[in-house]
């Protein structure tokens, strides 16, 4: 295993699943982009408004591609819902869902760009978010 493959594990099991905030002051570059900012602060911005919606949340993950100064994570996650999760009120409702993180680090070994997807909109779906597709002819400007 390279260092930034252990590096990025670490992050997952005590940033993400821990909440061992201290652990993003060791692994997150101040220059990180993160939720309304960068560095530390602001990547752990981004979780804690994730725990608040879903204070059990678990991620494993599933598979790990590293080369050079990159890592790819694919994981799986689960949790429960039982605060506010952008537009959705707390639902009580277990959800599952998977997607890819993508690590990029400095010589030091710190996080310097996080980019994420995942599967939103199934776990709107699994929340009870109806998916109204748009009329025919609809346009992101609304002609």
């Amino acid at each position: 295993m390279t260092d930034v493959e252990a590096a990025a594990r670490r992050f997952i099991a005590d940033v993400w699943n821990a909440t061992r905030e201290e652990t993003a002051y060791e692994l997150v570059a101040e220059d990180c982009p993160g939720l309304g900012g960068s560095g530390p602060s602001a990547t752990l911005a981004w979780h804690r408004e994730r725990r608040a919606a879903f204070p059990d949340l678990r991620y494993k993950i599933v598979d790990v591609v590293a080369s050079g100064d990159r890592v790819a994570l694919h994981w799986r996650a689960a949790g429960t819902q039982a605060g506010q999760f952008g537009p959705v009120p707390p639902t009580g409702q277990v959800v599952s869902y998977s997607g890819a993180t993508f690590l990029r680090f400095d010589d030091k070994g710190r996080i310097v760009d996080v980019w994420s997807v995942n599967e939103l909109f199934q776990v709107l779906q699994q929340l009870g978010v109806e998916m109204i597709p748009p009329p025919p002819g609809f346009t992101a400007t609304g002609e």
